[in-house]
């Protein structure tokens, strides 16, 4: 079986891009949309998403949309100029900072990036853009980043969430997954029946990101490993599982009640410390689930998500 090297994409949630019309403030990502001054940013951008700026999709030709958004106490009375750029000299500064992936420039023709300009009409506060992505013109062992921002608009330029990271990151374990969710007490339960996709987000070559069914979906879990040889033949072993630290501190700052309480630090179920494990046997424990704990204004909670690999 050969190796699948995933693309990055974001996604665009048109729930969210929505619902920014009516809300005075995202405390999320701390833009102040009752301030007097407008704010220009990407819906999902910047390094508190980095994981799902990854193109998953195992095909050749990949094209993703995302969206650029002023956000305003009440919608902008004139039309909304803004210019995007790709800016490479973003790589150099993250892998400055960076010690887990070294990223390169895509190659020019690997990429089609040419909506530069976009206008927001009178009365609108988001535009849709969209990039594509040519997997076939990549290096499947080489990580690549395609580094695009705000480059100019009438109003401030978000200063966390004014650069999409999309990137390409090879991982045994990045793509999409069969998703079941079992909350004790019950609560939002689903299963596999019921046709739920989890995306694995590559953060590095050893860890990924993934979303939980807990409060409203919004809570990711962050999963590290050592890795020994190459995919199909590696073994994996020094598992590690946390919550993605920027969820909880939404959750804790936004949740009804004064938010919900990690009790139980994550697990992965029937994970033994310090044992090697195979790549089907990582896929047996990611079925087996991740669960954790937590108390809430409602009382206590016990979440387990599963996955099956598609």
């Amino acid at each position: 079986m050969k190796k699948r090297i995933y693309l990055i994409t974001t996604l665009v949630l048109s729930a969210v891009m929505l619902s920014l019309s009516s809300c005075l403030k995202d405390n999320t990502h701390g833009i102040d949309l009752g301030s007097s001054a407008p704010v220009t940013y990407f819906n999902l951008g910047g390094q508190s998403f980095f994981g799902p700026d990854a193109f998953t999709d195992p095909v050749d030709t990949i094209t993703r949309q995302f969206a650029v958004t002023v956000a305003s106490k009440t919608p902008p009375t004139t039309e909304t100029k803004i210019t995007l750029a790709l800016d490479n000299t973003i790589i150099d500064k993250y892998n400055t900072t960076s010690t887990l992936v070294q990223y390169l420039p895509f190659p020019a023709d690997a990429f089609s990036f040419t909506q530069t300009s976009v206008t927001i009409p009178a009365g609108q506060t988001t535009a849709i853009v969209s990039v594509t992505i040519y997997k076939n013109k990549l290096d499947p062992t080489l990580s690549y980043m395609l580094p695009i921002k705000i480059a100019n608009s009438p109003y401030t330029i978000s200063g966390n969430m004014g650069i999409h990271y999309f990137h390409v990151i090879g991982n045994d374990f990045s793509g999409n997954y069969a998703w079941q969710f079992t909350r004790v007490p019950a609560g939002g339960n689903f299963t596999y029946a019921d046709g739920n996709i989890a995306t694995f987000f590559p953060d590095s070559p050893t860890q990924f990101e993934v979303a939980g069914g807990y409060y409203t979906g919004t809570v990711r879990y962050v999963v590290s490993y050592t890795e020994v040889g190459k995919y199909p033949n590696a073994t994996y072993s020094d598992l590690q599982i946390a919550i993605n630290s920027d969820d909880v501190s939404n959750i804790l700052g936004t949740a009804a009640g004064g938010g919900i309480h990690v009790t139980v630090p994550p697990s992965i179920v029937g994970y033994t410390p310090g044992q090697t494990y195979t790549y089907a046997q990582m896929l047996t424990l990611f079925q087996n689930g991740f669960t954790y704990g937590v108390l809430g204004s409602s009382g206590a909670r016990t979440n387990l998500d599963q996955y099956m690999k598609q």
